[in-house]
C-alpha cells in the first residue's frame, strides 16, 4: 500500500439485505429466462385453438393464451428477451458513456465542449421520442429499438462519469500523486475507477430497469416488437380483451415485468460505506 492509499481510503460498497434480496430475485428470474426456454418443451408460437384461454393447471402449467399457446413458454422467452435487450442496451450505453466522460474530464477544453453539446442535443429530445424516430425507419425490429434506447441512456453515464471524475481530479492527493511521479494510468486505475465504479454499477441497474419498461411500453402501444414475438408488453395487450374471462393470464406478464424491475431497483439500493 502506497502513502496515497493511506491519504485516501478506498470506497467500499456493502452488500446489505436489500441488495441481497434484489440479487436473489434476479438470480431466480435470470435462471428462468436462461434455462426456461431450453427446459420447457412447449413451442411459444405453437397454436392449439382447442386450448384457447385454458386455465392454470389444465394441461398447461400456467394456462394458455387466446391462441392456445403455452403461457409458461411465452413468459420464459419473454423474460429472456427483456433481460437480453436490457443488458445489451446498458452495455452499449455504458461503455461509450464512461469512456467519453473520462475523456471530457481528463482533457477538458474543446473535447469537453463538443461532448457537452452532443449530450445537450440528445437530451433536447424526450427519450421515447428518439426511440420512436428511429423505429419509424424500421418498425418492429430489434435494431432501431436497441440503438434508440442506447442513445438515450448513454448521456447519464457520460455526465455522472465526467462530474465524478472532475471532482476526483481536483483533489490534493491527485496533485501529490503526479508530483511523486505516478502516471495517468496509475491515477485512473487506482483513484478514479474505484470511485466511479459503484456509481456506474448503480446507474446500470436503474438503466436496465428503464430499458425493460421502455421495451414493454413501446410493444404495448404497437410500435415496438410485434406479435407473435413473445414480448411481455405485447402479451399484456394481446390478452387484455380477455381480462374478464382470464384475468390471471393478463396479470402474469405484468407481474413478471414488475419482478424484473423490482429486483433491479433493490439491487441498486445498496448502502455505501
Amino acid at each position: 500500500m502506497t502513502t496515497l492509499d493511506h491519504m485516501y481510503p478506498r470506497t467500499k460498497t456493502s452488500f446489505g439485505a436489500t441488495r441481497l434480496a434484489g440479487a436473489g430475485l434476479l438470480v431466480l428470474l435470470g435462471g428462468f429466462a436462461i434455462a426456461g426456454p431450453a427446459i420447457i418443451p412447449a413451442d411459444p408460437a405453437a397454436q392449439d385453438f382447442g386450448a384457447s384461454l385454458a386455465p392454470i393447471g389444465s394441461g398447461y402449467l400456467l394456462g394458455a393464451d387466446h391462441y392456445g399457446r403455452s403461457l409458461l413458454a411465452r413468459l420464459a422467452h419473454g423474460a429472456r428477451l427483456s433481460f437480453g435487450m436490457a443488458l445489451l442496451t446498458v452495455l452499449a450505453a455504458a461503455v461509450p458513456g464512461v469512456v467519453l466522460g473520462l475523456l471530457a474530464a481528463w482533457r477538458g477544453g474543446w473535447a469537453e465542449k463538443g461532448l457537452e453539446l452532443l449530450a445537450t442535443v440528445i437530451l433536447a429530445l424526450p427519450g421515447l421520442m428518439l426511440v420512436l424516430l428511429l423505429l419509424a425507419f424500421s418498425p418492429g425490429n430489434y435494431g432501431p429499438l436497441f440503438l434508440g434506447l442506447a442513445l438515450t441512456l448513454w448521456v447519464e453515464f457520460y455526465r455522472v462519469t465526467k462530474a465524478t471524475t472532475k471532482t476526483v481530479l481536483a483533489q490534493p492527493y491527485i496533485e501529490a500523486a503526479r508530483m511523486l511521479g505516478f502516471g495517468s494510468r496509475y491515477i485512473l486505475t487506482h483513484y478514479v475507477m474505484p470511485v466511479i465504479t459503484p456509481m456506474i454499477a448503480t446507474l446500470s441497474a436503474f438503466a436496465m430497469a428503464t430499458a425493460i419498461i421502455s421495451v414493454s411500453t413501446l410493444s404495448a402501444i404497437s410500435v415496438g416488437l410485434q406479435p407473435p414475438t413473445p414480448e411481455l408488453g405485447s402479451m399484456i395487450i394481446e390478452l387484455l380483451p380477455y381480462f374478464a374471462e382470464a384475468p390471471v393470464h393478463v396479470l402474469l406478464p405484468a407481474v413478471l415485468i414488475f419482478l424484473l424491475v423490482l429486483g433491479l431497483q433493490l439491487l441498486a439500493q445498496g448502502e455505501r460505506a
